[in-house]
């Protein structure tokens, strides 16, 4: 099979090192693993064509970078790097949303909120950067990307964000499905990729679901908000179906937990009766939303509801899940592996995981060599070659 890595005509810009945090640290370890595999087929590919790639740290075991986060009895903490990383190219991996990791303080335990991993990563770009050739940092989950834009006295935590780590001297940030990448503005003169999963999305499903059928007869694809509009749009043409978009009506007078509360969800756009209705959008948090609109869908008909969502949070639990799987109102819902998932959402039967490490691994491969991402940001040539081998009855 053709290796769709090797750089026949560049080198890496300098030795890479993943800076991977123990919040994201199972990802970064399959990365790792792939990048390991393309390099090794790299060098193969190129022996055999009598081309020589002679780099300092091309070829090695592991590109996972030594480092540690220890923390004081007070709860203060900082980053220890215990290898040198002088003209490396850097990439700092954090998963601010892994809420299972615990540290003491005065004899308490604390579960790392995103705050305590945002922090974990100014340490460890602040213990590199100045003798690493670069530092790009990898966050799949936006820190405070909901809070992106300013309605009244608010804080702008997200731009303040990325501010603060271009400040500090780091050169690339990539993300995935940011919930408004708009937010990229906030530091106009530095690199700010945002990746999409919709690829891995529809990988995933037609390998589940191989009897499923692909036309505007049997096909919808469902945003569940106006937020959601661009992801739904760009899927529903990549399988030539219909949309539909829900918007909600929120009480403006009240608030609670920090929110206006959803009155009523209104639906826009043709009938669902008897179709397979595909719900995308960035995160499931509470899943309150998300759910009302499956509910709203099989009351209107529908004859499958699937979710497809970046980052499944699930912040109240998974039991309004099983209870609407149960009642039939959601037949599963597919989630990526860029954020934490606790084991009990794994073992559910509704439950679907995305593989998002060998595009991840694809990504920083192309960065550390400096290459055009154009391709991996627009992932269209690759699903309508999925859609094709499905048609063709070829799919993996």
């Amino acid at each position: 099979m053709a290796n769709n890595y090797v750089f026949h005509d560049s080198l890496p810009v300098a030795p890479l090192k993943l800076a991977a945090l123990e919040s994201c640290m199972d990802l970064a370890t399959q990365v790792n693993d792939h990048i390991v595999s393309f390099r090794r087929n790299d060098i193969e590919e190129l022996l055999r064509r009598k081309e020589d790639l002679n780099y300092r740290g091309y070829d090695v075991d592991s590109y996972l970078l030594d480092l540690k986060c220890p923390r004081f009895g007070s709860g203060e903490a900082k980053a220890v790097i215990n290898e040198s990383v002088r003209g490396a190219d850097i990439f700092a991996m954090v998963d601010v949303t892994n809420y299972s990791l615990t540290y003491n303080v005065s004899g308490f335990t604390n579960h790392m909120s995103p705050d305590d991993h945002f922090q974990d990563l100014k340490r460890v770009i602040g213990s590199s950067v100045a003798t690493a050739h670069r530092v790009n940092v990898i966050m799949p989950f936006l820190y405070e990307g909901r809070q992106h834009k300013r309605t009244k006295r608010e804080s702008l935590d997200c731009a303040m964000a990325l501010e603060e780590l271009v400040n500090m001297g780091v050169s690339n940030i990539i993300t995935f499905d940011a919930h408004d990448p708009r937010v990229q503005n906030s530091i106009p003169l530095s690199g700010f990729d945002n990746f999409m999963p919709t690829y891995q999305f529809v990988k995933t499903l037609l390998k589940h679901d191989p009897d499923l059928q692909l036309d505007k007869d049997h096909l919808m694809v469902i945003s569940p908000d106006e937020g959601a509009m661009d992801r739904a749009v760009y899927l529903a043409n990549n399988l030539s179906v219909d949309m539909g978009m829900f918007y909600k009506r929120r009480d403006y007078s009240t608030v609670i937990n920090g929110r206006n509360p959803i009155v009523a969800h209104e639906f826009l756009g043709a009938s669902v009766e008897g179709k397979t209705v595909l719900i995308i959008d960035d995160m499931i948090s509470s899943g309150e939303s998300m759910l009302d609109t499956a509910k709203a869908l099989k009351d209107r008909k529908a004859k499958k509801v699937i979710i497809c969502c970046t980052f499944g949070l699930f912040t109240n639990g998974l039991e309004k899940f099983d209870e609407f799987y149960n009642k039939g109102y959601i037949d599963y819902v597919i989630t990526t592996n860029l954020n934490y998932r606790p084991k009990e959402l794994m073992e559910r039967e509704w439950y679907l995981e995305a593989n998002m490490s060998k595009y991840l691994a694809a990504i920083v491969n192309s960065f550390n060599h400096d290459i055009s991402i154009g391709a991996a940001l627009s992932p269209t040539i690759k699903i309508q070659k999925l859609l094709q081998k499905f048609h063709a009855g070829k799919t993996e």
